[in-house]
């Protein structure tokens, strides 16, 4: 049943006095078509005291209304509301932590600080859990790495789930001529439906993923070098490292036009995906390219050369593979092996695989490889020795 409101209830939420209220309904910038609101009538009266606040005048919020164009925004309604939260220090209080730790955690998360401004009883249990995890014996650098990692991994989750409905289920609408308020309740509706189940479908997919990279660790554990590994500091990793573009990129959008190149890069990507092998993955996205890491560096070259010669469309990719040691932070690889890496990238031509030496010498016998020389790249002092890799005709 839809729950009625009275007109007191709906000022008080949008912020404004009832007059102020009444004034937008009887300028129809809020159609009241049944002489009582609802929840979604509600949230358009939020959203129009909000554009208010932004200086937008009321005939260009009704045609906005009416058009749809404000529809999706309706939705924000499911969310649970903040308006009687706490404090950073009496949640600190709450659940055992230092304030000024409260506050790094939620920089750390990505969240602006005007969002710490009224804690919610939501957060408050969010809070419980990190200090849990502490307690536990997590170290705190690694807490706070984590906390990056799902700061900026959920935060693209819910940009593209915004954009995503709002290209394939808003714009659509818009186009058919649906009203404005029907056209709100129908978003609402579909939200409604779909949002309780995200959390368990991203809930399977994390189990799936964490199952799958400890298989990945202990296997690692077992094939590692174990005396090349004893001289690295804490939080380096000694990884292969491959980046991957298409060649003539830039040239194909010029000919082609956006479409047709974003096509292409979808292609190169999905092959890409699809034949890594276990225990490489893909790091980032860089444009047309793609930055791979795995721990068999042997594996990632032969998974190159292979790639390069059954990938049949163009443009061809230039693939560059090294191996070496990099800082782990924040999900994400550093130093100077990941910029030798994207150095050697840039010097392969399309279709070819160049690789340095440390490649060399962990490959197998099927791979054969040809010495280019002693080349200086761009940003290293000395110069880095290169081959190309392609399969053995032994």
């Amino acid at each position: 049943m839809t729950e009625a409101l009275s007109s007191a209830d709906v000022a008080r939420r949008a912020g404004v006095a009832p007059a102020t209220l009444r004034r937008w309904v009887a300028t129809g910038v809020i159609p009241l078509p049944a002489g009582h609101w609802t929840p979604a009538l509600a949230a358009q009266a939020r959203m129009v005291a909000r554009l208010r606040e932004r200086g937008h005048t009321l005939p260009e919020i009704r045609e906005a209304i009416a058009s749809g164009r404000l529809a999706f925004g309706y939705v924000e309604e499911l969310f649970p509301s903040a308006q009687h939260g706490v404090t950073v220090a009496e949640a600190a209080a709450q659940v055992g932590l230092e304030p000024a730790l409260v506050e790094r955690i939620y920089r750390t998360l990505g969240f602006s600080s005007g969002s710490l401004e009224n804690l919610t009883e939501d957060d408050l249990r969010f809070l419980r859990y990190g200090a849990a995890v502490l307690d536990a014996g997590l170290p705190l650098v690694a807490f706070l790495q984590l906390a990056r990692v799902y700061g900026q991994a959920i935060a693209q989750v819910a940009d593209a789930e915004v954009r995503l409905v709002h290209l394939y289920v808003h714009e659509p609408l818009m186009r058919d001529g649906v009203p404005g308020l029907a056209m709100a309740e129908q978003m609402e509706s579909l939200a409604r439906d779909t949002l309780p189940l995200t959390s368990p479908i991203m809930e399977h997919l994390h189990q799936r993923f964490l199952q799958h990279f400890v298989e990945q660790d202990v296997i690692g554990h077992m094939e590692t070098d174990f005396g090349s590994e004893a001289g690295l500091d804490l939080g380096r990793l000694h990884v292969a490292i491959a980046f991957a573009d298409l060649a003539g990129y830039t040239r194909l959008t010029e000919e082609e036009g956006d479409e047709e190149a974003v096509g292409a890069v979808e292609r190169f990507i999905d092959a890409v995906e699809e034949t890594l092998p276990d225990d490489a993955r893909i790091i980032k996205t860089i444009g047309d390219g793609v930055m791979v890491v795995g721990g068999d560096c042997a594996g990632l070259a032969d998974w190159a050369v292979g790639f390069q010669a059954l990938y049949d469309h163009r443009p061809r990719p230039r693939i560059g593979v090294h191996a070496g040691d990099c800082v782990y932070r924040d999900g994400d690889y550093y130093g100077r092996a990941v910029n030798l890496a994207a150095r050697v990238a840039a010097r392969a031509a399309g279709g070819e695989v160049l690789v340095t030496r440390p490649v060399v010498d962990a490959s197998a016998g099927h791979l054969a490889f040809e010495r280019i020389g002693e080349v200086r790249l761009k940003g290293f002092s000395e110069a880095t020795e290169l081959f190309t890799a392609a399969l053995s005709d032994a």
